[in-house]
């Protein structure tokens, strides 16, 4: 969806392929029905290598059917007959084609102030130091909901001229042109009170109707940008008052969980706080963080 121009929206209070291959004996039909393309436990071996080379994701033996079913759209797109195939010329080019397949195999589930409890430690860490330069860093941001979440938070707390500046950042490129663009549809907004409705977003009108835009304000606080957490090339001069790295830990191993974490350690102020997700637990890295409430770890 293109950005609509201002000219569509108005701050009006918002109401709450390939033809079928043969089969083999070690084919897995995914999710009991019939197979377009030859899938082997091979295959899915090499994309769990691939997808822990490029992501450091580590792919369960378990998500075998719903790699295929992601992937096969690759196929379709590429003209490829045959995982096989198509994982062979992926890895003999250094191409566009890695960002989509990395983006196929990635899982965005977020919400609006998702874990509420969050926000409101974060409200608190911002009333520490009401006239302070903050940054803050959201590397998992999905399309957007959790990074408007933090801002909306920085603004209720600090005021409107706040010397505030978020990092959105994530490797899938689709969902982070999404979160740019801060187009959301009415109903995925229910969380949110009618006040923060009427303040932070724009009403569609039209063919916009249905549709909300956050407001220009609230998009210039967000910087959005493509940051791989494996890769140690992060492009960060100055270091974070907070990080919010929530329910991205849990698709990594423990060593990349610990290579990860030196590297958000390196970039966090001492004393900056860490949020994570409700399922991921760093005890044995308390060398570098110490537990400061539910799923909130304080850089030491």
């Amino acid at each position: 969806m293109d950005l609509p121009g201002n000219a569509l929206f108005h701050p009006r209070s918002v109401a709450p392929g390939s033809a079928p291959a043969q089969a083999t004996a070690r084919t897995r039909p995914p999710l009991g029905q019939g197979l377009e393309f030859v899938w082997t436990d091979a295959d899915f071996a090499r994309v769990q290598t691939l997808i822990y080379r490029h992501a450091g994701i580590s792919l369960q033996d378990g998500k075998n059917a719903m790699v295929y079913s992601r992937l096969s759209r690759r196929l379709r797109d590429t003209g490829h007959s045959s995982f096989h195939d198509y994982l062979g010329w992926l890895e003999a080019h250094d191409g566009p084609e890695w960002q989509e397949f990395v983006n196929a195999l990635t899982t965005n589930l977020t919400a609006f102030f998702r874990e509420q409890h969050h926000f409101d430690i974060l409200a608190a860490h911002l009333r520490s130091a009401p006239s302070a330069r903050w940054r803050v860093w959201c590397n998992a941001t999905s399309t957007g909901e959790e990074a408007y979440s933090i801002a909306m938070t920085a603004f209720e707390t600090l005021g409107p001229h706040a010397a505030f500046k978020l990092t959105a950042s994530d490797i899938d490129s689709r969902v982070l042109a999404t979160a740019a663009q801060g187009v959301y549809r009415l109903e995925g907004l229910k969380g949110l009170s009618p006040a923060r409705l009427h303040k932070f977003f724009l009403r569609g009108k039209g063919a916009n109707a249905g549709l909300v835009c956050a407001k220009p304000e609230l998009r210039r606080a967000i910087e959005f940008l493509s940051v791989n957490l494996i890769r140690d090339d992060w492009p960060f001069q100055e270091p974070f008052d907070a990080i919010f790295c929530r329910n991205v830990m849990i698709y990594f191993d423990a060593p990349t969980q610990r290579r990860v974490l030196e590297r958000i350690h390196r970039v966090l102020k001492p004393a900056g706080m860490l949020f994570v997700g409700h399922a991921e637990n760093f005890s044995a890295s308390r060398d570098l963080f110490a537990l400061r409430g539910k799923t909130v770890y304080e850089r030491r």
